[in-house]
C-alpha cells in the first residue's frame, strides 16, 4: 500500500519513506503493470481466450476448465476462435484487444503461433499458454511432460511384449508432437529388436484413419498402434474393425489425452491422462494472480508442469502368437456385416 501511494503521489507518506521507495524503484527498474492497474480501476476482470484446436474433445475439456475458473474468480471471458488450428483473423484479434482484455489464455496450438504471440506482445498483454510441448520464455506455461508421458506409454507396450509398434504422430507444427515422438523413440531404443513404425497424423480423426491404414498395410503389420491423441486412436480402432481385426487380441491400440472418446468407443482406450480441464483452470488462475500482483507473467518460475497418468483399459493385450490365425478362438475378429 505504501509503494502504491508513492507511485500515485499520495500525500500520506513520510518524506524519508517516499525517498526510500523511489530509490528502490530506480534500482529495480520497476515499471507499473498497466494491465493490472486497468484491472483495479475498471473493477471487472476481462480475460481473452483464443483457441483453434481441431479436436472437439480436447476443446470441450479446455473450455470447461476456463469457464469454471472464470466463474470462481468473477472474471469475464471474451473468446476469439480460429479454424482447424489456424489463428483467428486479424480483425478478430483486434476485436479482442478493443474489448479491453487485461490478459489472454491460449489453447494449443496457438501458444506456438508467432503471429498471435506477436500481436499480444505488441499490445503488452500477459499471456498464459496451455499444453505447449516446450515452455515459452515470456509467458505463463501450463503443461505436462509430453516426452516422459510418451515414454511411459511406449514402455508399457514393450512390457506387454510388443516389439513392432506403430506410432501416429501429431501435427508436425506443434512441439508437443515432437516431444511425444522423441519419448516413444527413447523407449524403443532401450529394447533390442524393438521397432517404431512412424505414420504422420494431424491430431484429427480423419488423419488417424489415413495413418492407421498406412501402418496396417505394412508387412509385417505392427502388433500395437500408439496414437498421439485419442481422436487418432479412435480412428485406428475403427480401421482395425473394418479389417476384421479384434482389438486388443489382434491389435493393441492406445492413445493420449484421456478425452471423452476414450471411454465412449469399444473397447475403451488405454491412454495417457493429460489433465486438460485442470491445465486450463491453472493457466487462468496463474494469469489472474499475475495481474493482481502486478508481477511479470513470464520467466522460469512461470513453467507449471502438472502430473500425467497411464490409464489402463481394455484396448491393450500382449501380442498374438505368430502361429495363431487372427480369427482363431472365441474372441476373434468380428464377422463381416
Amino acid at each position: 500500500m505504501t509503494v502504491s501511494r508513492v507511485i500515485n503521489d499520495g500525500a500520506s507518506v513520510r518524506e524519508t519513506t517516499r525517498e526510500a521507495v523511489q530509490a528502490a524503484i530506480r534500482e529495480l527498474s520497476y515499471a507499473p503493470n498497466l494491465a493490472a492497474r486497468n484491472l483495479v480501476m475498471a473493477g471487472e476482470l476481462r480475460i481473452g481466450v483464443v483457441y483453434s484446436n481441431p479436436s472437439a474433445a480436447f476443446m470441450s475439456d479446455f473450455l470447461v476448465g476456463v469457464f469454471e475458473e472464470a466463474t470462481n474468480a468473477g472474471a469475464r471471458l471474451i473468446l476469439a476462435r480460429g479454424e482447424n488450428g489456424h489463428p483467428p483473423a486479424e480483425a478478430e484479434l483486434e476485436r479482442l484487444l478493443a474489448a479491453g482484455v487485461q490478459g489472454v489464455v491460449l489453447a494449443p496450438p496457438l501458444g506456438e503461433s508467432a503471429a498471435v504471440l506477436g500481436v499480444l506482445r505488441t499490445a503488452g498483454l500477459p499471456v498464459a499458454v496451455v499444453a505447449a510441448g516446450r515452455p515459452a520464455a515470456d509467458a505463463i506455461n501450463v503443461r505436462i511432460d509430453d516426452r516422459q508421458a510418451s515414454w511411459t506409454m511406449t514402455r508399457h507396450l514393450l512390457d506387454l511384449g510388443h516389439r513392432r509398434i506403430g506410432f501416429i504422430a501429431g501435427n508436425p507444427d506443434q512441439t508437443a508432437s515432437a516431444e511425444r515422438l522423441e519419448g516413444a523413440r527413447a523407449a524403443i531404443a532401450a529394447v533390442p529388436g524393438a521397432e517404431l513404425l512412424l505414420a504422420q497424423g494431424a491430431f484429427t480423426y480423419d488423419s488417424g484413419l489415413r495413418a492407421a491404414e498406412r501402418l496396417l498395410d505394412r508387412a509385417p503389420a505392427p502388433t500395437a498402434i500408439f496414437a498421439s491423441n485419442d481422436d487418432m486412436a479412435a480412428a485406428a480402432v475403427s480401421v482395425a474393425h473394418r479389417r476384421h481385426l479384434d482389438v486388443p487380441r489382434d491389435l493393441t491400440v492406445v492413445g493420449f489425452d484421456d478425452a471423452t472418446v476414450a471411454t465412449t468407443l469399444w473397447p475403451p482406450l488405454t491412454t495417457v491422462r493429460q489433465p486438460v480441464r485442470q491445465m486450463a483452470a491453472v493457466a487462468l488462475d496463474r494469469l489472474i494472480r499475475a495481474l493482481r500482483s502486478s508481477a511479470p507473467a513470464g520467466g522460469a518460475a512461470a513453467d507449471h508442469v502438472l502430473d500425467h497418468a497411464l490409464i489402463q483399459r481394455e484396448s491393450t493385450a500382449p501380442p498374438r502368437p505368430i502361429d495363431t490365425p487372427p480369427d482363431a478362438g472365441t474372441h476373434g475378429a468380428r464377422p463381416h456385416v
